[in-house]
């Protein structure tokens, strides 16, 4: 049977990447965004869609209900996760990089920020910031009034302002920046690694307990620095670190004898690297995986 000509389906389709990126962006979770996606479209293909005047409107409605109502049984599965809690590494294409706004709205970065948000206010930033839909909208979908939504919305901009990078940072810029990153650990250059880490720069690796991660965040180059070499030494195998794009920015896909061990995300200030974020927990890389099967094919 052939879904063609069927404008229900046609309409879900035709919009289903911005529904999944509201709904990572909401949840930080690629499983969890297509679990919402799946809700959506059961709730979708109940609707009667002729009678539906805004169809976007709609299903950006129901995803951002979805993701609310998930969000908050996520916070129990947080609060019972070993060590630091990332969101899941995303494969974008290189064109999202060269996006600074889109790439900016779902950087390692901002997601981590993100975190700190409640649920609302979570859904409203989403919503108002990287996707630009109306305050009535967005009263609509998360059950608010329109004036609450404006005061949500310029709350929750403020926290993240106060905790987001304070300047835009090429991908030519954040490439360099991992370029001499990679060097360095390669070659285990220890003044080369020195120099291109900031002073202050967060360390934070996220292995849920099923891959070896340090529990907490490594604060200072120093301490990084020693975590890397000294980490590097018991490695059984051989590592390697393949350049791609992670939610709109390079990273760095590592590999232990060929096999995918992490991702490693970088956030980068006046051209040194102010933060580190390594993805080994293997639940969080099947999206990773399946994407990089797609493209070797």
């Amino acid at each position: 049977m052939s879904h063609a000509t069927d404008p229900a389906t046609d309409t879900f389709v035709a919009h289903r990447n911005l529904l999944f990126t509201v709904a990572y962006e909401m949840l930080g979770s690629a499983a969890d965004a297509e679990d919402v996606l799946q809700e959506t479209w059961l709730r979708w293909i109940k609707a009667d869609a002729e009678h539906v005047r805004d169809q976007r409107a709609y299903l950006v409605r129901i995803t951002t209900r979805q993701s609310l109502n998930r969000l908050r049984t996520m916070k129990r599965r947080k609060e019972a996760y070993v060590g630091p809690w990332l969101p899941d590494p995303l494969l974008t294409a290189p064109d999202v990089a060269e996006d600074v706004e889109l790439a900016e709205s779902v950087s390692m970065g901002l997601m981590i920020v993100l975190e700190t948000l409640s649920p609302t206010e979570r859904a409203v930033f989403v919503l108002r910031e990287a996707f630009d839909v109306s305050y009535d909208e967005i009263a609509a979908a998360v059950g608010r009034s329109p004036a609450a939504v404006h005061q949500i919305a310029h709350r929750a901009r403020q926290h993240v302002d106060a905790r987001r990078p304070r300047q835009v940072v090429s991908p030519s810029e954040t490439r360099a920046a991992l370029g001499a990153f990679q060097r360095a650990v390669e070659t285990r250059d220890l003044q080369g690694l020195l120099d291109v880490l900031a002073p202050d720069v967060v360390l934070v690796g996220d292995g849920g307990g099923v891959k070896q991660a340090a529990l907490r965040p490594i604060i200072g180059a120093e301490k990084v620095v020693r975590m890397f070499f000294g980490g590097l030494g018991k490695v059984e195998g051989t590592l390697t670190g393949e350049p791609t794009v992670v939610n709109g920015n390079p990273a760095l896909l590592v590999r232990l004898d060929g096999e995918i061990d992490g991702v490693m995300a970088i956030r980068v200030e006046d051209a040194r690297i102010t933060g580190l974020y390594y993805v080994r927990n293997p639940e969080k890389l099947t999206h990773v995986e399946s994407e990089t099967q797609l493209t070797l094919r």
